[in-house]
């Protein structure tokens, strides 16, 4: 009831400031939309991507830095208390209950909602740079029109995701590919006939990273 509570607080605060490259875990927003926007921004010539994955995302939230960038907008300093004993309340590591400065606890509505707070952080910056991205909670594809481009983009965000926001990329799972060697949210893509690149349902070989629940497929 109380993360309900705060959630219904601090979305519609945050959904205006949301990115519109963001679509997981967002009202009226889903997989399909960011595979259609894929296929668009492939359609304009950035074919290569940087697939990159988060180490244990919700897992490595830096607690600190989530208050303060809470703390910019919520003036409430009750809601920022309520946020902080939340967080403080534990994450599960291997089945069990381990106080931490660090991770969102997984479950309930407010988690994913902190999640994407904390990531809008990313998404701000890589829009005043000018990159052509789409993210899915911590999925997030990056876009160039060619291999040195992309790996230009890779190294800049790696070092706004491990400097400013304290997570970890893990590197031996991301990769810089043509979107057509890629799978995103279950989906490969392919060229049709007039050369467009369009997303179809593959059957995931691995598990990569996290999804609602801690894991997700890629």
């Amino acid at each position: 009831m109380i993360q309900q509570a705060i959630a219904q607080i601090l979305s519609p605060i945050y959904e205006k400031k949301f990115s519109e490259n963001s679509y997981g875990f967002r009202p009226k927003r889903s997989a399909h939309d960011a595979l259609k926007r894929i296929e668009e921004i492939a359609d304009e010539g950035y074919t290569w991507v940087v697939d990159l994955d988060l180490e244990k995302y919700f897992d490595t939230v830096n607690q600190s830095k989530l208050i303060q960038i809470l703390s910019e907008e919520i003036k409430d300093g009750d809601v920022i208390s309520l946020i902080h004993k939340y967080l403080k309340s534990g994450i599960m590591i291997g089945g069990i209950k381990v106080n931490s400065y660090k991770g969102v606890p997984q479950g309930g509505p407010l988690s994913p909602l902190l999640a994407n707070i904390y990531l809008n952080e990313a998404d701000q910056e890589l829009e005043k740079w000018g990159y052509k991205f789409v993210r899915y909670a911590d999925d997030m594809l990056i876009f160039a029109r060619n291999r040195k481009a992309a790996e230009r983009y890779y190294k800049r965000v790696k070092n706004l995701l491990e400097g400013k926001l304290k997570l970890k990329v893990n590197e031996e799972k991301t990769s810089i590919r043509k979107l057509s060697q890629t799978k995103y949210l279950g989906y490969g893509f392919y060229h049709n006939n007039g050369t467009q690149l369009k997303s179809t349902q593959r059957k995931p070989k691995e598990t990569k990273g996290k999804t609602k629940s801690g894991n997700k497929q890629k």
